[in-house]
Parts: C-alpha cells; structure tokens; sequence
C-alpha cells in the first residue's frame, strides 16, 4: 500500500451536491483506513492558496466543477491523459507538490460501454459541453474506432479550443439541433438539468429516433434529462456508472490497492443512485 495522504479532500464550488464523499468514505471504512473524505467548497479566487495549503498537508483528493482546468494548471506535473484532457479530477501530494491524473476519462468508457452493451464504433456522436467532462470525454472517444462527433458548445470560442487542442476528430456545431441531428449517441457534459426548474440539454423531442441517451450528471432517481428520455422510449443512463468507476480509480491512485467497489456501491444506492454494472 501507497503511504497515506494527511488530507483526503474533494475540490468544487458548488459541492454540497457531491455524492462522492459518502462512497470513499464506506470504502475508507471498509478498507480500515484511517481518513475521512472531506468535501471543500472553494471559490475560485481561493483556488491557489488552497492548492498551496493542501500541498503543505501532504493531501490527495478529487476535483470537480469548476476547477478541473484550473487545477491542472496548478500541479506540478499531469499524466498523459490528464495532459490530454487539460484536466485534472484527481490529484496527490508527491514531494511536497501536486500530481494530477484525470480518472473521468475511465469512468465516462464505463458509462458508454455499460450503455451501449460494447464500446461503440461507427457511431454518430453529439456532445455537448466543452468543460473538463467533455474534454475527458472526448479523450475517451479519440481511441473508439470510426466514429464522428459534433461538439456544441454556448461558447463556439470554447469547443472549437477544445477540439484544435485535442487535435480531435470532432467538430464544432452552430446548435443543439444541428449537433444531434442524425446522433446515434447524445452526450449531455454540461451542467444543464442539475438544477430544479433547468431545461433540458435537448428537449425530448428533438432526440433523433433510437439514440442511446447519456446524462454525465446524475441525480437521486436518475436526472430527469434521463426519466423523460427512457419514458419515451430511449435508452438512457446518468452519471453514477461514471461517478463510481472514476471513485474506484481514484482510490486505486491514492492507495495503490483495489478499493471495496460493493460497499461503494451499496453507499450510493443508499443516496438514491444506481451504479449497478460499474466495476
């Protein structure tokens, strides 16, 4: 076993909402280590000056919205696929500086493959977003075998970025309805439907007949992205798939030893979410 971290933490700004703390802590417990998985809510203009006391603890954790980006600007190094992404969502003291790794990228190949039965080829893809989820995302689909993907973002600026950065086979839409027009696959890798009263990231009625529906947020119940979309007929799924797979790496990251991916899963059950087929 890795030697223990002085600090277990989760980096975000809202966090409140994170559901990772109650499965790494059922997996500390279960493992006899002991850490408590702490959740921080850090603003923005706070970022660096926690970075720089989390690195004085020794700490490891997690990062979720909005800091990915940002984070992995502040480590001192990345791993290629956290380099790839240009985000970090898992990080560990070494030396007395960060390291950054990006586990999303596991965890969302998880998701697709529990969705669409394999992992998909030849398929026709909207993705919408281009923060660290999409980028993760898109790093994941990068190695799936012929397929294309429409990427739209609200900030054009932004996707096209995150595709001539990704050097990817992606392509930057003007619009919801033109990246998903004809997709055998929607991506949702915004924040959209998080929150109670949001809209839909596409209206179910402008879903192309057949797609495999995939939310990377997730929700006690399922979002309701994900509840409108399988009562339509839709094959969909959220993110706990994804959200339990990134976990168990992340934990294989920081302690070097498998985690107990039963008594995580049975934690998020008791939150409301089903990871069943993740791990």
């Amino acid at each position: 076993m890795s030697a223990l971290p002085g600090r277990l933490v989760l980096l975000g700004h809202p966090v409140a909402h994170s559901r990772s703390p109650a499965f790494q802590n059922a997996a500390l417990r279960s493992a006899g280590l002991p850490l408590v998985y702490e959740a921080m809510d850090v603003p923005p203009s706070e970022l660096a000056g926690v970075v720089r006391q989390l690195e004085l603890q020794n700490a490891a954790g997690n990062v979720t919205v909005p800091h990915k980006e940002a984070v992995a600007q502040l480590c001192a190094r990345v791993s290629n696929t956290a380099a790839r992404a240009g985000a970090v969502n898992t990080f560990r003291t070494e030396g007395g500086s960060l390291v950054g790794d990006n586990t999303d990228v596991a965890g969302f190949n998880a998701l697709a493959r529990h969705v669409a039965g394999s992992e998909p080829r030849k398929a026709q893809i909207a993705l919408l977003g281009a923060g660290g989820a999409a980028a993760a995302a898109l790093v994941a689909m990068d190695d799936w075998v012929g397929c294309t993907i429409s990427l739209f973002s609200r900030r054009r600026d932004r996707a096209q970025q995150l595709v001539e950065r990704l050097a990817s086979s992606a392509r930057p839409t003007d619009s919801v309805q033109s990246a998903v027009s004809g997709a055998g696959i929607v991506i949702n890798a915004t924040p959209l439907g998080i929150a109670a009263g949001d809209e839909l990231p596409v209206p179910i009625s402008e879903l192309p007949a057949g797609a495999l529906v995939i939310d990377l947020n997730y929700a006690p119940g399922e979002t309701r992205w994900v509840r409108e979309a399988r009562e339509n007929g839709f094959t969909a799924a959220d993110g706990s798939i994804m959200l339990l797979e990134q976990g168990v790496e992340s934990f294989r990251r920081w302690f070097g030893i498998d985690p107990d991916v039963n008594a995580m899963r049975e934690a998020l059950r008791q939150e409301g979410l089903d990871a069943t087929g993740a791990a």
